[in-house]
């Protein structure tokens, strides 16, 4: 980044899925991938698979509701100010029973351009598993 940039509430890219809306605070686009913020809105019944990533280091921040995040060893419920930090390799789900909202940070990773790409897939697309198990490593993104 070369000069400062303000996204206001409500404001950045975003993409507004069956689960989750997200809004892109920060691209890693303007930090050569090194660093991403993502503005989760997670609505009623949301669920994210089991997965790890290799490279990548997630951090959640919940902003408002409880966000349950499942590890092989436990589970975590998650509430309004708390910081869970998920290193590369660390399987782990989440789920959201009543809806919420957290701030994802992603270090070493490019989660902002995989919903990007997510966006301009069709339903043919979804339905090809090896094509999205290509995506989803591509951006460092590996299930089980």
């Amino acid at each position: 980044m070369k000069e400062k940039e303000i996204i206001l509430n409500g404001e950045g890219d975003n993409y507004n899925y069956s689960q989750d809306h997200c809004f892109i605070k920060l691209s890693s686009r303007q930090t050569d991938g090194e660093l991403s913020f993502v503005e989760d809105r997670l609505k009623p019944g949301f669920f994210l698979a089991r997965h790890h990533h290799k490279i990548m280091t997630e951090v959640f921040y919940i902003l408002e509701g409880e966000v349950e995040l499942i590890f092989d060893d436990e589970t975590i419920t998650a509430k309004v100010g708390d910081t869970v930090t998920v290193p590369p390799n660390v399987w782990h789900a989440a789920k959201c029973e009543k809806g919420g909202k957290m701030l994802t940070i992603f270090k070493n990773g490019q989660f902002d351009l995989y919903l990007e790409r997510l966006s301009k897939m069709t339903d043919d697309d979804f339905a090809d598993s090896k094509l999205i198990k290509h995506v989803s490593e591509k951006f460092d993104i590996y299930e089980a």
